[in-house]
């Protein structure tokens, strides 16, 4: 649902219940003067109800399928109850109108105000109905907004335990290349080791050998 089409929704509402009340008013009237007063503020406010209808069709024209077909559907009914408005208007405006309202008499005037009745109540229960739409509306905002919070601090601690490994496998990472360093030295100086150890036996061989040799050359 439109929020732009409900705030125009509400205008024409109140607006048409305004007319409905005048209209009734005006009718009930004996002085011209006051009458032909009535009559241009009913004719301004058929104006500006217009208007309204005007918006309401453009916005609803604007958006989806399935909305749109929805609020169409609701535009037709104030397009005939703004029609209603303005028969009603034109019959009090015209000419013989006040000796048309002598001759209905109260019969007349206690229709008119019944009429007023049911479409203050249909205006009335519109109303709350719309109040009550955005009224859900506003409590699935909030479930949505809770919902979508409670999403980011989850998404925060997994975020912060991801770094938290990352560490820590950065530090295995390290001790295992110092490890390997470590290996590295120990290998190579046994390495040296087996060297050195290997000149000396080799060395001693030589020196009993040449000892040899010397002792049977002098016999």
């Amino acid at each position: 649902m439109s929020e732009v089409f409900e705030g125009y929704e509400r205008q024409y509402c109140e607006l048409s219940a305004s007319l409905s009340k005048k209209c009734n008013t005006a009718s009930l009237l004996s002085d011209t003067d006051q009458k032909n007063e009535k009559v241009s503020e009913i004719k301004s406010g058929l104006d500006d109800a217009d208007v309204l209808i005007r918006k309401m069709d453009l916005e609803a024209r604007s958006l989806q399928p399935s909305v749109k077909a929805m609020l169409l559907a609701k535009l037709k009914e104030y397009k005939s109850d703004l029609n209603k408005l303005k028969r009603e208007f034109k019959r009090i405006s015209s000419a013989n109108a006040h000796q048309e309202l002598l001759e209905s008499g109260t019969a007349d005037a206690q229709t008119v105000s019944g009429e007023h009745r049911e479409r203050m109540a249909m205006s009335v229960e519109r109303l709350n109905q719309s109040s009550e739409r955005i009224k859900e509306s506003r409590r699935m905002l909030l479930e949505t907004e809770e919902c979508g919070i409670s999403i980011l601090g989850d998404l925060n601690q997994q975020h912060e335990a991801l770094i938290e490994s990352r560490n820590k496998l950065h530090g295995v990472d390290d001790a295992i290349s110092k490890s390997k360093k470590v290996l590295t030295s120990m290998s190579q100086r046994i390495t040296r080791n087996k060297w050195i150890v290997g000149s000396i036996i080799a060395a001693l061989i030589l020196a009993i050998i040449f000892i040899l040799i010397f002792k049977l050359s002098h016999h």
